[in-house]
Parts: C-alpha cells; sequence; structure tokens
C-alpha cells in the first residue's frame, strides 16, 4: 500500500476481546436514553409485558425495545426492518439492547400495542424538560407536517374523485363500443376472440360504474363526505412541500424555541392548520406549566377576527427583516398571546412604516 494508511488484517486476532464500552464515547447521546430509560416505570406508563410470564418462550423487555425505539427516531430509522438490521451491524445499538436483534414483527408488534405508553414517556420528558428550567422564556413554535398514511389515493374516495371516475369509465365504454361496432362491420375470423374481449372489458366497466355509484350513496351519509377503504381515520388533504394531494394525517408540533425541544404534539386528519393554533397552544401551555405563553405560527394558522370573538387584536408591526406582517393575538380567555406571520407580497410597496402606521 505505499505510504497509505493501512487498515488491520482482518484475520488478525486479538489476545483480549475488545469491549463494547470502550466503542462509545462518553458524550454518546445513547448513554442518554439508556439513563433515561433505565428510570422510568413503564409498568405505571401503560406499557404491556413487563411482568414475565411463567409458561413460554422468553419475551423482550419492554425498556430494550423502548431504546431501540427512542434511538430509531433520533437516528430517521423509523421502519422496523431497518432498525432488525441496525441492531445487527450498529455498534451504538448493539451496546444499547446488550447485543440483541428483536425481530421486525416484534419492533412493530410493540410499537403498535404500546401507543398510550409511549405517549406517556413523552409528557414524561416534557415533565424532566420543564424540571430543568429549559422552558423558562414560555415561547413556543407551532407548525404541521402532512404524514402518509398506508392508504393509497385509489382507495380514497371523496365525491370530485367518483365523478372524474365515472366520467373516464364511460369515455373507455364509449371507445370499446366504438370498437365493437368497427368489428361487427367487418367480421373477420380474427376479429371474433377479440369481440369477445371487448365484451368483457365493457361488463367489467359497467360493474366498477355500479361499485362507484354505491360509494357516492355511501359518501352522502358521512359528515365528512370522504372515506379511506384501507386506514379508515386517514383524509385526503394537500400538501405544500410535494405540491399534491396526499392521503394521510396533519400532524401539529409545538416546539420550544431556545432549545427545539417538542413541548407537545397532535395528530389530527384535519388538512387545514387554520383552527389548530389555540388548541396547540393551550396544549403547550399545560405541559410547560405556565399562566401565559407566547405561540408563533405563519400565515396558515391566521383566523379572521369574526370568527374569533374572544380574540381581540392587539398589535399589527412590520418586520423588516424577514419581510413578515406579524399579528398579535390576545385570548382574553385563556390568557394566550398567539401570533401570526403574514409574508408580504410584492404589492407591499410602501415603507414599513407607513405600513405600521396603516394597520
Amino acid at each position: 500500500m505505499g505510504r497509505f494508511v493501512e487498515g488491520a488484517n482482518r484475520n488478525q486476532a486479538t489476545l483480549l476481546p475488545e469491549c463494547l464500552e470502550d466503542f462509545i464515547a462518553e458524550d454518546n447521546p445513547v448513554r442518554i436514553v439508556d439513563a433515561f430509560v433505565d428510570e422510568l416505570d413503564l409498568a405505571s406508563m401503560g406499557f404491556e409485558g413487563t411482568t414475565p410470564a411463567n409458561t413460554g418462550r422468553p419475551s423482550y423487555h419492554p425498556a430494550v425495545l423502548l431504546k431501540l425505539y427512542i434511538y430509531g427516531y433520533l437516528n430517521r430509522v423509523q421502519s422496523s426492518r431497518r432498525l432488525e438490521r441496525e441492531c445487527q451491524r450498529n455498534v451504538e445499538l448493539m451496546w444499547l439492547t446488550g447485543r440483541l436483534a428483536p425481530d421486525f414483527k416484534t419492533i412493530a408488534e410493540f410499537r403498535r400495542s404500546n401507543g398510550a405508553g409511549i405517549r406517556n414517556v413523552c409528557r414524561r420528558f416534557v415533565v424532566i424538560c420543564r424540571d430543568l428550567k429549559l422552558f423558562t422564556q414560555a415561547v413556543v413554535a407551532i407548525d404541521g407536517s402532512k404524514f402518509k398514511a398506508v392508504n393509497s389515493r385509489d382507495n380514497n374516495f371523496t365525491p370530485n374523485k367518483i365523478a372524474r371516475r365515472q366520467e373516464q369509465i364511460e369515455q373507455s365504454i364509449q371507445r370499446y363500443l366504438d370498437a365493437l361496432e368497427t368489428a361487427d362491420r367487418t367480421q373477420p375470423v380474427e376479429v371474433e376472440a377479440k369481440t369477445e374481449r371487448l365484451r368483457e372489458k365493457i361488463e367489467t366497466l359497467r360493474e366498477q360504474m355500479r361499485d362507484l355509484d354505491r360509494a357516492a350513496e355511501l359518501l352522502n351519509d358521512l359528515p365528512g363526505k370522504q372515506v379511506s377503504l384501507t386506514d379508515p381515520d386517514s383524509r385526503s388533504m394537500m400538501s405544500q412541500a410535494k405540491g399534491t394531494g396526499v392521503v394521510g394525517y396533519n400532524v401539529q408540533v409545538a416546539v420550544d424555541t431556545k432549545h427545539h425541544l417538542i413541548v407537545t404534539h397532535e395528530v389530527t386528519n384535519v388538512g387545514s392548520d387554520r383552527a389548530q393554533q389555540s388548541p396547540m397552544a393551550k396544549a403547550a401551555r399545560d405541559a410547560m406549566g405556565r399562566k401565559r405563553i407566547r405561540a408563533l405560527a405563519d400565515r396558515g394558522y391566521f383566523t379572521p377576527r369574526r370568527s374569533k370573538p374572544a380574540m381581540t387584536l392587539a398589535l399589527q408591526r412590520w418586520c423588516r427583516k424577514h419581510r413578515h406582517l406579524v399579528r398579535r393575538l390576545r385570548d382574553d380567555s385563556t390568557g394566550l398571546t398567539l401570533y401570526t406571520l403574514q409574508v408580504s407580497g410584492p404589492s407591499l410597496t410602501s415603507s414599513p412604516d407607513r405600513q405600521e402606521r396603516g394597520a
């Protein structure tokens, strides 16, 4: 190899086996995960399997799976199959789980059956942050993100989708009927098999039309005028990040502006953020244990004054640096101060001082 840095020989044996503890630095975040989970009372938090059964195959302790779950989300590894592979090759996970490598089905089942316990762990973490005085400024930023559900757009139905699909089917039926008419006029021997296939396709399309008519009748009885077959709770909504529609959920998150810690979160199936700011601000205020907080949000959360009688418009000021029009809303009934940022357009050509005086 000349003057290059040479690696160790793969076949070189060591006199003393290497210790996993030597591979994990003292300031490695996995040590925090390990210490945090070890101090939790998982049984009181609602986790299943904290008491082992007297018979059957021994199971994994919930603490091991919870450490694996938290590590995966800290490192953007949410897939249970990828977590299974990481347990077999990741030194940090080998140290964290004690060289255990649960099957992906075990990881997925733990996540599915312990949703309430995981939420309690999140609340416990917020309480620890509050005890450590990490929320002294009482300022949170609220935003939402669209998470895709396990439900394709083809299995989500709305009145507009049904109408478009029916129109497409009618055009296909007409195209097949025209092809049948042409075949009837010519009547060559090789066309007979094609004619039979066309009749089968027409009958299949007509059956789909009847299914869509039944789905349309079902939607009329639903309050949201929308149904998802695979994941009934998911809804079709617009995603600005992708620029198209997505069938999923709208996840709302309130984050501390100083340390960027998640204070609270909520999963909704409402596509608009307009009515989410006040509930999220109240939940963040309760989680932080404060009587009054400030909540920052973008213009997607802005609600007209007439739809919120408890809100009074206190201030409008121009922010030179970010070119935002900041609306400060005061909720007299709850003591919350809400800020809504509206991005200015090209029509705002006057000076900031004029904009502030004219507001």
